[in-house]
């Protein structure tokens, strides 16, 4: 264990549950990563499932654990349920500290049973837990520190400014159920008649074929609507938001967004549903910037956001909060509050 800069203090060890970051993962783990590998006192551990099961750290830190349990073919499910049982094994058996950043409030995909009891014992073993926003519920007692989600300015700092396309709209990201990209298409159709100029764009993955061709039949149908379906590399998917006057996220759940955050950052206004954790996000970066819709998404909504897009405030939105300078140092308080109730938890 190395010592804290400046201080006889041993660092604290804490491994993630992600690997070294690739082209693909999510900007906020890339970012993350960065951040604690230059926190003072804190040994930044990726993920290894060796280490994980046999290694000495002090503290693990979890991200959508679900994912610790899933593999891309039996086979590889089959894997990792026999890796995370050993897991649990050794963190019932060790004072390990285990933080959960609430990235979501229930994971993206349908659980199995035997997935639902992991995640409920995970849920239990857990010391402190890491909030992104205020309106996070947590259970009774539940210890836990607020660090908001970061910005993207910058991620994005070296990609060209784009000039915004008047009248284009545009959802950009993982294209997945839950984000109702099918009432998108929907609400949008009611628009013809009255609004004939409108563009709608649609970029990025979808998550199985089926939703593939789904979105695509209901695209086929109205020659103002664009699809690019395929990964989009972080100057694409920048330009495509800066192309855009404005982007629509019509998720039918949405707690955390990252992608909302990446349209503010690129200066492009967003239309998300009416949730306490999105009328606080417009509360703190200012008027204009964030609209909301109720209920099921209709042409109405799109009718007035593009009226408002195409006129937007003139000061940026003020992201000043989630500058990235401050994650590490805030990470490192949650760890030691973690690392101490552990210890509280585990004396006879």
């Amino acid at each position: 264990m190395r010592n804290a800069p400046g201080t006889s203090t041993p660092a604290i060890r804490v491994m993630q549950s992600f690997g070294p970051p690739r082209p693909t993962t999510n900007p906020y783990i890339h970012m993350l990563d960065a951040a604690l590998a230059e926190t003072p006192g804190v040994e930044h551990l990726r993920f290894d499932r060796r280490q994980a099961l046999l290694g000495r750290y002090d503290a693990l830190q979890l991200h959508w654990p679900e994912l610790l349990l899933r593999g891309s073919t039996p086979s590889r499910t089959l894997a990792r349920r026999a890796f995370a049982t050993a897991l649990r094994l050794r963190l019932s058996v060790t004072r390990v500290a285990l933080i959960h950043t609430l990235h979501n409030v229930r994971p993206h995909a349908d659980a199995s049973r035997w997935e639902r009891g992991y995640l409920a014992w995970l849920d239990r073993r857990v010391d402190h837990r890491i909030l992104l926003n205020e309106q996070t519920a947590l259970p009774a007692g539940a210890a836990s520190t607020l660090i908001p989600h970061g910005h993207y300015r910058a991620w994005f700092a070296s990609v060209p400014a784009v000039p915004p396309t008047p009248g284009l709209l545009s959802f950009v990201g993982l294209v997945r159920p839950y984000k109702g990209v099918e009432d998108l298409l929907e609400a949008f159709a009611s628009t013809a008649s009255t609004h004939p100029e409108l563009r709608l764009r649609i970029a990025g993955s979808p998550s199985s074929a089926a939703i593939e061709r789904e979105v695509r039949a209901r695209a086929a149908t109205d020659a103002r609507v664009e699809v690019d379906f395929r990964y989009l590399p972080e100057e694409e998917f920048a330009n495509a938001v800066m192309g855009s006057s404005g982007v629509v996220l019509p998720y039918r759940f949405m707690h955390n967004s990252g992608s909302a955050l990446a349209a503010l950052s690129l200066g492009r206004p967003v239309l998300v549903p009416r949730t306490e954790v999105n009328e606080a996000l417009s509360r703190e970066v200012g008027p204009g910037w964030v609209s909301t819709f109720d209920g099921a998404l209709a042409g109405a909504d799109l009718e007035r956001f593009a009226a408002s897009a195409a006129q937007p405030p003139s000061a940026p939105p003020d992201l000043s909060g989630r500058d990235w300078d401050r994650v590490g140092a805030a990470h490192r308080e949650a760890f030691q509050q973690a690392i101490a109730r552990r210890s509280r938890r585990s004396r006879p």
